[in-house]
């Protein structure tokens, strides 16, 4: 299966409790959607592809090479602000808007969903023009996390699912938040939404779609909410959450 370089750690657990489950080994292959999305077209040997937008399954679906039926959300991502520098951990959106930085690392958004989220995020607190000259710019979100934690950038947006493989992620503990990044507020960029889908070569593998229906099981959903990822069901319960408080 065809995975986008953000969600390919949880997918490998994922993946392992499958197989316990089922008995089906599942062979992953991790790059950057749009990368990944082109060689589907090319008649790569996919069954399932699991992206980090909407628009490249529904643009595959459109052009025949994907089950439209079987499209869905099955993960919401977080974009993080980080620093590997010990020095800048916590004040890391201070620094970007004061410039005080030489690189910022950042996912190509022309190919990475979180790299799109990362310019509209720069876009909503007004930097875009300002930070461009300093960009190292990765081919996807795996890369961008490398230029950050190897401290070639000092700053970089990243996946919280991937500062979550690592124990370092902020949460609801202030001490870690002001340690480990600035977790992007959701309102500043549109929703990370990620979406799957069943290829059409592969309509008709039993596996291919047990493996589908098991992302959208409880037992995937924990792992998922482990890396940090909201599920649309989740989401939905928030939001629905937010608006019942707000009326109170």
């Amino acid at each position: 299966m065809a995975v986008a370089a953000n969600f390919a750690p949880a997918m490998k657990e994922i993946a392992a409790s499958f197989g316990r489950h089922s008995g089906h080994e599942v062979i992953l292959s991790s790059a950057s959607s749009g990368k990944l999305a082109a060689q589907i077209q090319h008649g790569a040997p996919f069954d399932i592809f699991l992206s980090a937008d909407q628009a490249k399954p529904l643009a595959l679906a459109k052009a025949g090479y994907a089950v439209p039926a079987t499209r869905f959300t099955y993960a919401i991502g977080a974009l993080v602000l980080w620093s590997a520098n010990e020095a800048i951990q916590g004040s890391e959106r201070q620094r970007l808007e004061a410039g005080d930085y030489q690189k910022l690392a950042i996912a190509n958004p022309r190919l990475a969903p979180y790299g799109k989220a990362a310019r509209e995020t720069l876009q909503a607190l007004g930097l875009e023009a300002a930070s461009r000259r300093h960009w190292v710019t990765g081919e996807n979100i795996a890369q961008t996390y490398q230029f950050v934690a190897s401290g070639n950038a000092e700053l970089g947006f990243v996946a919280l699912s991937q500062l979550r493989l690592l124990g370092r992620a902020p949460d609801s503990d202030k001490a870690n938040q002001q340690a480990f990044g600035w977790q992007v507020p959701s309102s500043m960029h549109r929703a990370i939404r990620q979406d799957a889908i069943l290829l059409s070569k592969a309509e008709s593998n039993e596996a291919a779609n047990q493996l589908l229906s098991y992302l959208k099981g409880e037992d995937a959903r924990a792992i998922m909410r482990d890396f940090g990822y909201d599920s649309a069901d989740d989401a939905a319960n928030d939001t629905a959450n937010d608006t019942a408080n707000s009326t109170h």
